[in-house]
């Protein structure tokens, strides 16, 4: 019964302080979250696009270098490529394809992230983006012809996805070499070792027991192009299987074993490609690790995995002293380098004789591993190329998208700043995830009930009194900003709880950049709450609101707009006003995009939730704005009016004063004087000269706010 209580106890102060419709939008993500358990979508810094089917490649660039990024402060996901969708776009800062081929899908996906100011990477461990390195691979000459042209088509859509991308991400510096010129820039990020497999590795050397009677060599083949690298050291091994009885050779992948050793095949161990989980307890039992390669342009570009597992389960590695291997290896400490059939011979007859020499150099080889090459400790300088790439990001706190004047200034800010190259959000604290559609574009919008938001912001700007708490308590972000539209305190009734939350949002203890596009604002958060904040004027679209020359009709079109339901609005003094007009010379519209018409309002023509694009069409078929504001930080509906070519009556107050000049560009009228109103609109109806004066004075004040004449101001806003 107590928590019964309580609820209800909650539910009546949620109704009191912040009405029905926030009670409801609660109730829903408060049941969506308890049934989910989780939520939905994740907003992160990076998406891997996967392309790859094979296992061995798709752990160490993608599943790895996540947990690189992660070890060093970014947030990062991974999706196989068939399954990637243009909704993805919103939720990431950057992608990295990983051997993606070419789709329809992911041409489109990367045009329209570049137009979101998204970053994209490229990432391939192999020269298998062009025919021209591919046709020198021994096994891809010998492939059949059916075989050859779909190896082909793979190979060139590849390079046609590389293309689309702005970097480049890869394993070693020859193949940087050859990626240099499709990208602006690459990243060499070597290929290391998880945290799981250094535990598996860790667990298996320490458990298993080597034969003292044997010496195990092992050649872990991984794909079947590499029989021509093992061809290079089989007179060395013949020679070794006749000196040393107890000489044994593990194989594990892809590998035929040649009739040369067919004598020794009773010492000729072999395993088919095996789960990563299990190679370790193999290498373990290894006293050495053989990684021949054959000097070509494709085997250069090639990495170095074959040393790092093997030693991170301390097994010394003797290696081609080529490519990789030659620029990770310190020959005769953490591993031989082998150049001639003789340095093979002469370096594998040494380590077969010196079991001391052995456990050095593999110990040498296991200490540089653990401190260079694991994923925790290696991941720093990707995460900072990455960064170094990415625009600036700013994410707009929207308490809902429905239209307002100050959701709209915040979708114009939003246009400016993606114009201008910044990586644009808006996290919506209602219901809502529909991005925001214009004939600017489209800004990507995020629900915040539905997603964890884990990705770094450069500036996170709250919009509304209830969004600052968001901004305040997001740890992952550079600037916090707040831009002050209104004095909000005041659109709560004394007594409800709103009023004294949304003043304290004032007087931010913690440091929160004010901005603000309104002098009235500006100045009261100086006054009042001794607040320095940046400000911008708001501007319009005159390309949204045309102007119209006004032809003569029988009768005079008044306009009112404004919400009923917003006592600030002050839309029944409107219709007050218009009450006492002659209704065979008047025509009355009304305008509103959230409250009916009240049962007492003269209305001839209702527009009720107009899109935002249309609204410049409703204010060209009328010819005298009424706007009866009580409270406003900036007043937009008599500059949309008098860009069209209209007339405004208004009572003046803080939020218009600063551009509206009485019997220039307006008619002002007293505050609750509904007779001084009433004789305004007469006086402008009857009166052309006046008319000429404020529509042409009207137009002018409209072409000096046009938003290109104030980008600048605004972008220094977010600076």
């Amino acid at each position: 019964m107590g928590k019964i209580k309580h609820l209800a106890n909650r539910t009546i102060e949620t109704i009191k302080d912040e009405g029905i419709k926030s009670f409801t939008n609660k109730t829903k993500n408060y049941v969506y979250l308890r049934v989910k358990g989780q939520k939905e979508f994740n907003l992160k810094d990076v998406l891997f696009i996967n392309g790859c089917t094979l296992p061995h490649p798709t752990r160490y660039r993608v599943d790895h270098q996540i947990e690189q990024l992660e070890s060093s402060g970014m947030s990062a996901d991974k999706i196989f490529y068939e399954q990637l969708s243009l909704d993805k776009i919103k939720y990431y800062r950057a992608f990295v394809f990983f051997r993606c081929p070419i789709t329809d899908t992911i041409k489109e996906f990367i045009k329209v992230a570049k137009s979101y100011n998204k970053v994209i990477f490229y990432d391939i461990d192999d020269l298998v983006f062009d025919k021209k390195y591919t046709n020198t691979i021994k096994y891809v000459k010998q492939m059949n012809k059916s075989d050859k042209k779909l190896y082909d088509d793979g190979v060139k859509r590849m390079g046609e996805t590389l293309d689309l991308c702005d970097y480049a991400i890869t394993t070693t510096e020859p193949l940087a070499k050859e990626l240099k010129s499709h990208v602006k820039d690459v990243f060499v990020n070597r290929n290391v070792a998880s945290e799981d497999m250094t535990y598996l590795s860790l667990k298996a050397a320490k458990s298993i027991k080597k034969e003292n009677n044997k010496i195990i060599m092992g050649y872990l083949s991984g794909s079947i192009t590499h029989n021509p690298d093992f061809e290079l050291i089989l007179p060395t091994l013949k020679k070794l299987f006749e000196e040393y009885d107890n000489l044994y050779l593990q194989v594990v992948g892809y590998l035929d074993i040649p009739e040369t050793l067919e004598k020794y095949k009773d010492r000729i161990m072999t395993s088919p490609f095996m789960n990563w989980e299990e190679l370790p307890k193999v290498i373990a039992k290894l006293d050495i690790n053989l990684a021949p390669l054959e000097e070509s342009l494709f085997n250069d570009a090639k990495s170095e995995n074959k040393w790092t597992e093997a030693s991170l389960c301390k097994v010394v590695t003797v290696a081609s002293n080529f490519g990789a291997f030659k620029k990770v290896i310190k020959n005769n400490k953490t591993g031989i380098l082998c150049k001639t059939e003789e340095d093979w011979y002469k370096n594998l007859k040494k380590l077969i004789e010196n079991k001391e020499l052995r456990n050095e150099l593999g110990n040498n080889a296991f200490n540089e591993v653990m401190k260079h090459k694991i994923t925790t400790y290696s991941g720093i300088e990707l995460a900072n190329f990455i960064n170094s790439k990415l625009h600036r990001n700013i994410a707009f706190i929207l308490p809902s998208t429905n239209i307002s004047g100050g959701v709209n200034v915040v979708i114009k800010h939003c246009h400016i700043l993606r114009n201008n190259g910044y990586d644009v959000t808006i996290i919506n604290m209602d219901a809502s995830d529909k991005d925001i559609v214009n004939k600017e574009g489209t800004i990507g919008v995020i629900n915040s009930k539905k997603t964890e938001v884990l990705a770094y912001f450069d500036t996170m700007v709250a919009t509304l009194w209830s969004t600052l708490k968001y901004v305040r308590e997001y740890p992952n972000v550079l600037n916090k900003g707040y831009l002050v539209q209104n004095y909000e305190t005041n659109f709560g009734n004394y007594g409800e709880k709103m009023k004294k939350n949304a003043n304290s949002t004032y007087n931010s203890l913690v440091p929160i950049n004010y901005l603000t596009i309104s002098k009235w604002c500006q100045n009261w958060l100086k006054d009042d709450f001794k607040k320095d904040s940046l400000y911008a004027p708001n501007g319009i679209d005159l390309n949204q609101f045309k102007y119209k020359k006004r032809i003569k009709n029988k009768k005079i079109k008044i306009l009112i707009e404004g919400n009923s339901d917003d006592y600030y609005k002050n839309v029944d003094e409107s219709f007050r006003i218009v009450e006492k007009l002659d209704k065979k010379k008047y025509e009355i519209h009304f305008l509103s995009y959230q409250g009916e018409p009240k049962k007492w309002y003269y209305v001839d023509k209702f527009y009720h939730k107009v899109p935002y694009d249309e609204v410049g069409k409703v204010y060209q078929q009328c010819d005298i704005l009424i706007k009866s504001s009580i409270l406003e930080s900036f007043s937009y509906p008599p500059l949309e009016m008098m860009a069209t070519g209209g007339m405004v009556v208004v009572a003046p107050n803080d939020g218009n004063v600063e551009y509206l000049k009485d019997r220039e560009n307006c008619l002002f009228y007293k505050q609750g004087n509904i007779d001084d109103a009433v004789n305004k609109i007469e006086e402008l109806s009857n009166d052309k000269k006046l008319q000429e004066k404020l529509i042409k004075n009207g137009l002018e004040t409209a072409k000096s706010r046009e938003w290109k004449n104030i980008e600048k101001e605004i972008l220094k806003l977010y600076e």
